[in-house]
């Protein structure tokens, strides 16, 4: 499975901010939408950074509340592992495992297109061993 079956099961949406914004009003945003990290965009949606709440931790703890008045961009990840639409779900699982983190972006002529998540990656493989278990049991039942 690819990752335009995802994106086109979940939505393209992706919810974005610019780098001025404060890490306070990304927090909130965080918040209010339920999710887990932003993506930090310029001019013609092309992707800066990404902020996610381990980011807002970690600028907390090492600055204390004073931290929420920073600019995000202060405090993103501004080397952000994308991926294409063609990318396979298996290698989202690997490249997510192996840097340890939990959302990808999906660009695609260096425009963002859509947002991956570990659950997103982790319900899809669940879907896949699913119908294959459906599959074998339909094939030992007519043999």
């Amino acid at each position: 499975m690819t990752v335009s079956r995802i994106l086109a099961k979940k939505g393209r949406d992706v919810i974005t901010t610019q780098p001025h914004r404060t890490l306070g009003e990304v927090a909130r945003l965080l918040s209010e939408k339920g999710i887990g990290a932003l993506i930090i965009t310029g001019p013609g949606d092309e992707v800066l950074g990404i902020v996610s709440e381990r980011d807002i931790v970690r600028a907390v703890a090492r600055q204390g509340a004073t931290a929420l008045d920073d600019a995000v961009s202060r405090h993103m990840t501004a080397k952000v592992v994308t991926a294409s639409e063609n990318a396979t779900v298996n290698s989202m699982m690997e490249q997510m495992t192996a840097g340890r983190f939990r959302h990808v972006p999906i660009v695609e002529g260096g425009r963002l297109v859509g947002l991956i998540s570990i659950g997103d990656v982790v319900k899809s493989r669940l879907e896949e061993f699913e119908a294959e278990q459906q599959a074998l049991k339909d094939y030992i039942a007519t043999a």
